[in-house]
Order: C-alpha cells, then structure tokens, then sequence
C-alpha cells in the first residue's frame, strides 16, 4: 500500500491488481470489487489521505473474509503510525 495526504477533506482510493496477480480478468474484478466495498463500507474511519493498493496475491471466493481481514489489519498498522508520528 501506498500513502500520501490530500488537502480534499476525504480518503481516495486506487487499486492496482495486474495480470501476474490474477490472470483472468474476472478475477481481477473480484479483487477489486472485494477491496473497494471495504474501503466504501470504512472511509469515515480513514484519514485525509490518497490511499493505493497493490495486490500482491490473488484470492478467491473462500478466502475472501482472510484477505478482508488483512486489509484490515494493513489499515490499522496505517492509523498506528500516522498517530504515533503526528504526536
């Protein structure tokens, strides 16, 4: 993931999930669907920030809570730093 500050007052998303990840295409939809629902489902929690993420590894319909978790978990590392370094 890859984190910038934007003066816009809300968090951006983009998403980046090439062929060697995932190399049909309706797989690379479900990935980015998967992604974007959590993001839309938990921006008011996120900071002013441009947020891009990079799947390094595709997953499926079974493991997609373990990849949501994941994500999470990123986005809580994230929060953890900006708070220790704004302080």
């Amino acid at each position: 993931m890859y984190v910038r500050p934007n003066e816009l007052g809300h968090a951006r998303l983009g998403l980046v999930v090439g062929k060697k990840v995932a190399k049909r295409a309706n797989r690379r939809n479900y990935i980015k669907r998967t992604v974007r629902e959590w993001f839309r489902l938990n921006q008011h929690n996120l900071p002013d920030m441009d947020f891009v993420v990079r799947a390094k590894a595709a997953f499926i319909r079974q493991n997609r809570s373990e990849a949501v978790t994941a994500l999470s978990i990123l986005f809580a590392k994230l929060a953890r730093c900006r708070a220790s370094s704004s302080s």
